[in-house]
């Protein structure tokens, strides 16, 4: 007896281990968004983009590299009065020459570069801006499956008790064998629901699922959070001012300008001679003066800008500050039309929701249960009691994808203002 006991005390810890390894796993809206960043491939590749741009930082800095040059002249090919010593005449000369940059060409590249990572970075966090709405619209297409198969299913079920009552009512003779016919008939369109909305789930995980790169099992899978609306909405110029303060791509056109205000004083500097510094020894370098055999000289070499051959360039910098410039008042304006259009979005699915949780969902509740009593008691047709039982579906149905709207037009004034302010 007590062998049997242990083996199925082990079978019993087996079973629980075996079934918590395949529960399901349930993420909150940070957890996924977490490892969405740390995980989708789009977004990796895009910040190499920007460690790319910030190594590129350190090219530009990089002065030039001194020249080195080695010569030999004077070497004799020819016997002079029958005498050929070839090496006693040669020259040696070693010489060092630099490039000095001037009016900060290199402090203006680097500037330029460092502008440039950041218009870069704020590209990134614009790209990771509209990825996120993607995977907050299918965060809450999940949830608003999740709470449709809730709904179908308490409907299911509460249909499945009205037809026992009804069977019930047959038996003894209450109702008639036809209406109890059309009573469970009517049970198709209810499971038929129910089945649509299993399908609906298990698609919307998939689809989460494969913007996380995540190879989970759909079963093992889940989400969790609120599925409601809130009555509180900000005015819309706080709105404004926080799309002002926060959108990535408004602040990659501002930081295009500035960019394009440092070329253009690039342009100008590129525009500027540079001298070049040499010094070379040498040595053996005169015949005439026997005691001159070591020498040291020195020079500077400087262009002539006799033709300017950058005026093009500046001219190009210059036109292209006017053109970012075009851009950034493009943007802004892009985003006031993004936030206005998301605001009255929002706005109009929580001046619809309002009626339904002050009133529609207790009166279709109500009317549901007032038809269905006074059907079963022979007050009401079998109509009447259909229709009902319809309304009340249509109502609840509507209000759970309005639901699912608000949430949506909430993720769209989110990605509109920058940041998460609307949960």
């Amino acid at each position: 007896m007590k062998t049997i006991f242990s083996a199925a005390t082990l079978l019993a810890c087996a079973c629980f281990n075996a079934a918590s390894s395949h529960a399901q796993i349930a993420l909150t809206w940070d957890q996924l968004k977490t490892r969405f960043e740390s995980a989708n491939p789009v977004l990796k590749a895009d910040a190499v983009n920007v460690d790319e741009m910030k190594a590129e930082e350190i090219t530009a800095f990089l002065r030039p590299n001194p020249q080195y040059t080695i010569s030999s002249d004077g070497t004799q090919l020819v016997p002079h009065n029958g005498v050929w010593q070839p090496i006693k005449g040669s020259q040696l000369q070693n010489a060092f020459s630099y490039l000095h940059e001037r009016q900060r060409k290199r402090e203006l590249r680097l500037e330029s570069a460092k502008e440039g990572t950041q218009i870069n970075a704020s590209l990134h966090s614009d790209l990771d801006r509209n990825m996120l709405f993607n995977l907050r619209v299918a965060f809450v297409n999940v949830l608003q499956a999740k709470a449709i198969l809730d709904l179908t299913k308490q409907e299911l079920d509460y249909y499945d008790h009205i037809i026992k009552i009804s069977q019930d009512r047959q038996r003894v003779g209450d109702m008639a064998q036809v209406d109890l016919d059309r009573v469970e008939l009517q049970r198709v369109q209810y499971e038929s629901d129910w089945q649509a909305a299993e399908v609906a789930l298990r698609t919307a995980k998939i689809q989460l699922l494969q913007m996380l790169d995540d190879k989970t099992p759909v079963d093992q899978f889940d989400v969790q959070g609120s599925f409601d609306f809130s009555y509180q909405l900000k005015p819309l110029d706080d709105f404004r001012q926080i799309a002002v303060d926060n959108r990535p791509d408004l602040r990659a056109a501002v930081e295009s300008v500035q960019q394009a205000k440092t070329n253009y004083k690039l342009s100008v500097s590129n525009g500027s001679t540079d001298p070049t510094f040499s010094a070379w020894y040498s040595y053996n370098p005169s015949f005439n003066n026997p005691n001159d055999q070591q020498t040291l000289g020195l020079s500077v070499s400087l262009p002539l800008r006799i033709f300017d051959r950058n005026q093009g360039e500046k001219k190009r910098a210059q036109l292209d500050i006017g053109r970012n410039q075009q851009l950034e008042d493009a943007a802004r304006a892009q985003v006031f039309s993004d936030v206005d259009s998301a605001y009255a979005e929002l706005n109009s699915n929580i001046i619809l929701l309002k009626p339904y949780k002050a009133k529609y969902l207790d009166q279709a509740l109500r009317v549901r249960e007032t038809v269905t009593f006074a059907w079963q008691h022979g007050a009401a047709s079998l109509m009447d009691f259909l229709n009902a039982q319809s309304d009340y579906r249509q109502v609840q149905m509507s209000y759970t994808q309005l639901v699912g709207s608000y949430l949506t037009a909430a993720g769209q004034l989110n990605l509109a203002i920058g940041q998460e302010t609307i949960q």
